[in-house]
C-alpha cells in the first residue's frame, strides 16, 4: 500500500481535480492521513488493533500542526481564542494553563461537545524519596484498594440519574430508527453518560497525582482489561453461556476506571509503576503466607484458615501485591524463601 508520502502526493492530485476537496484545509486532511500511516505502522508491528472506519457522531475531529504563539490569545480569565484553518478564531473555556505546544486537536464527543486539546508532555511527579511502596488491588465494588487499608472508588451516576438513564434507554428501544425523537434520546443519554466519564476521569486524576506524590513505588497487578472484558457471546456454531450477566460484569469493571489508573500512574510516575503477577494474591494471607481458596470468605472478608488472621479481602490482596507476592500455578512462591516473611511496607502496622 501507499505510505505517507505518496498518499500526499495523491491528495495534491485530487485536491486540483476536485472542488470540495478543496474547501478544507491540506494541513488538516495532511494530518489525517498521518494519524491512519501511524495507525498501521502499530497494527503490523503487532501492538494495536486493525484501524477502522470513522464513525459519524462518535469519531469526530482533527489535528492542526505548526501551532504559533500568536494562534492562541487569552481574552479574559475563564475565555481564550485559538486560530482554526478554514474557520477562523473559536473561542474556548480556558480551563487550565496552556503549555507551549507545536500541535492542538480539536474533538466532538457524542453529546454534543466541542474540546480543543493542546499537545504538551508535562513533567514527571516526583516521588517523596522516603522509599515508601504500595500496592493497589482493582475491584469491581472497590474500584482501588490500598496496602495503606485506603478503599477508593470511581464516582458514578446517583440513582435518580440511573433510573433516568433506565427511562431513555427504554424510550431509545421504541423509538423509530432515523426519527428525531430517537436523536434526542441518544444524544441525552449520550449526555448523561458523559457527566459519568468526566466526573471518573476526574477521579483517575486526583487519585494518581496523590498516589505518585505520597509513594516512590506503586506496584499493581498485571491484568488484561481487553480479555477480561471481551464478549462472552461466542458464534453460532459455538454459542456463548451468561452473555448478560458477563456483559454487565463488563460494564462494571470498565466503569471502575482500572485501565485508566494505571496509564495515569505510568504517566506520572514513570519508572515507579511495577506489574505484579496477580496469581492467588486473593487467597494467600499477608500475615502468615498461607495459601487457600477457603480464605475468601466473601468479597468483602478475608479469613486466614491456618492463623485465623482477618482482614478486609481487597486490601490483604494488594499487601500482597505491595509485597510482591505472586505464586505459580503449583502454588509455590516467586520469590524463594520469602514465603512466611512479613512484608517490609513503610505504612503496614505490625
Amino acid at each position: 500500500m501507499p505510505g505517507y508520502a505518496e498518499q500526499c502526493r495523491q491528495l495534491t492530485v485530487a485536491r486540483a481535480e476536485h472542488a470540495w476537496l478543496r474547501v478544507g484545509s491540506q494541513m488538516v486532511q495532511q494530518q489525517a492521513l498521518r494519524d491512519f500511516a501511524q495507525a498501521m505502522a502499530y497494527f503490523f508491528a503487532g501492538t494495536h488493533r486493525q484501524p477502522s472506519w470513522r464513525k459519524a457522531g462518535r469519531d469526530e475531529g482533527f489535528r492542526v500542526v505548526a501551532l504559533r504563539p500568536r494562534q492562541v490569545q487569552r481574552l479574559s480569565r475563564k475565555t481564550g481564542q485559538v486560530w482554526v484553518p478554514k474557520a477562523g478564531w473559536v473561542r474556548f473555556r480556558w480551563s487550565r494553563a496552556v503549555p507551549a505546544s507545536k500541535s492542538y486537536r480539536v474533538t466532538r464527543d457524542r453529546s454534543g461537545r466541542w474540546h480543543v486539546a493542546f499537545a504538551a508532555i508535562p513533567e514527571p511527579i516526583p516521588g517523596p524519596g522516603t522509599g515508601m511502596v504500595v500496592g493497589i488491588d482493582r475491584g469491581v465494588a472497590i474500584s482501588a484498594a490500598l496496602s495503606t487499608g485506603e478503599l477508593l472508588t470511581a464516582p458514578r451516576l446517583g440513582p435518580a440519574r440511573q433510573r433516568r438513564l433506565g427511562r431513555l434507554q427504554r424510550r431509545l428501544a421504541r423509538a423509530k430508527r432515523g426519527s428525531g425523537r430517537r436523536i434526542r434520546m441518544k444524544l441525552a443519554i449520550a449526555r448523561l453518560k458523559a457527566r459519568e466519564t468526566d466526573a471518573r476521569k476526574d477521579w483517575a486524576e486526583k487519585a494518581s497525582t496523590d498516589l505518585a506524590r505520597r509513594f516512590d513505588v506503586i506496584r499493581v497487578e498485571n491484568l488484561k482489561i481487553g480479555n477480561m472484558t471481551r464478549s462472552a457471546r461466542g458464534t453460532i456454531e459455538a454459542p456463548g453461556r451468561k452473555v448478560t450477566q458477563k456483559s454487565g460484569l463488563n460494564r462494571a469493571i470498565l466503569r471502575s476506571g482500572w485501565g485508566l489508573l494505571v496509564s495515569r500512574l505510568e504517566d506520572k510516575a514513570p519508572g515507579r509503576v511495577e506489574k505484579i503477577d496477580a496469581a492467588f494474591t486473593s487467597q494467600r494471607c499477608s500475615a502468615c503466607g498461607h495459601i487457600a481458596a477457603e480464605s475468601r470468605k466473601s468479597q468483602a472478608l478475608f479469613a486466614c484458615v491456618a492463623c485465623s488472621y482477618t482482614l478486609n479481602a481487597d486490601v490483604n490482596a494488594a499487601r500482597n501485591i505491595a509485597a510482591g507476592h505472586a505464586v505459580t500455578a503449583r502454588g509455590r512462591p516467586s520469590f524463594p524463601g520469602r514465603l512466611n516473611r512479613e512484608p517490609q511496607l513503610a505504612l503496614l502496622p505490625a
